[in-house]
């Protein structure tokens, strides 16, 4: 409930959110918050954990229905990973541009390992994030997709896998890539589109 409070102070405020602010938006008295946790600090490690954690949009992507068809199960995942990864870089970026360094062994890099640019790795005085934790948030992410395409998988040349990776990779690039000023990012239905049609009006059409 705390940390759920502090979250968007936190994206607003960075570092310079408040104990008092963090305990007036969750309805409840300031020394709640210490005796969950030790220290401010604590707090703000404990809002990167959770906006940098899989569990979430995992949820998210165990709601989508089988029934659907594929381009509706597509879309609405990749809507669910965007709004992640936008929350992930945003309470990320502010508290880093606001000057607060963690150092209690939870990077960003053990988030997803999709990140949003906001930065990766460990700085000096941190210690290293777990080495298999990032792997391992990245193939949990890709075997959900896996699940969402599974139904159709006798329609397509790839194995699910190598689909589901696919629509990682797209999604990152469009979210991560800035492009150019006269040409907007592929929306989500064009980035389907190109992942289920390719880019050609036809098979066989360019020479």
């Amino acid at each position: 409930m705390i940390v759920a409070a502090a979250l968007p102070l936190v994206a607003e405020y960075g570092a310079a959110v408040t104990t008092s602010q963090i305990a007036r938006a969750a309805g409840i008295g300031e020394a709640t918050i210490f005796r969950a946790f030790k220290d401010k600090d604590e707090v703000l490690d404990a809002c990167v954990a959770e906006a940098v954690g899989t569990d979430h949009v995992l949820r998210e992507l165990a709601t989508i229905s089988l029934d659907e068809p594929l381009a509706d199960r597509l879309s609405e995942a990749a809507e669910a990973l965007r709004a992640h990864m936008e929350r992930m870089g945003t309470v990320v970026g502010a508290l880093h541009a606001s000057g607060h360094r963690r150092g209690r062994g939870t990077e960003t890099g053990t988030g997803t390992g999709i990140g949003t640019g906001t930065g990766t790795g460990t700085r000096d005085g941190e210690d290293p994030p777990p080495p298999d934790s990032r792997a391992q948030s990245v193939t949990a992410l890709r075997n959900a997709v896996v699940e969402l395409i599974e139904p159709d998988r006798a329609a397509f040349r790839l194995s699910p896998e190598k689909v589901a990776a696919a629509f990682l990779g797209l999604l990152l690039t469009r979210l991560q890539a800035p492009a150019p000023e006269a040409d907007a990012p592929l929306t989500p239905e064009e980035l389907i589109a190109v992942l289920l049609h390719g880019t050609l009006n036809a098979p066989g059409s360019a020479r």
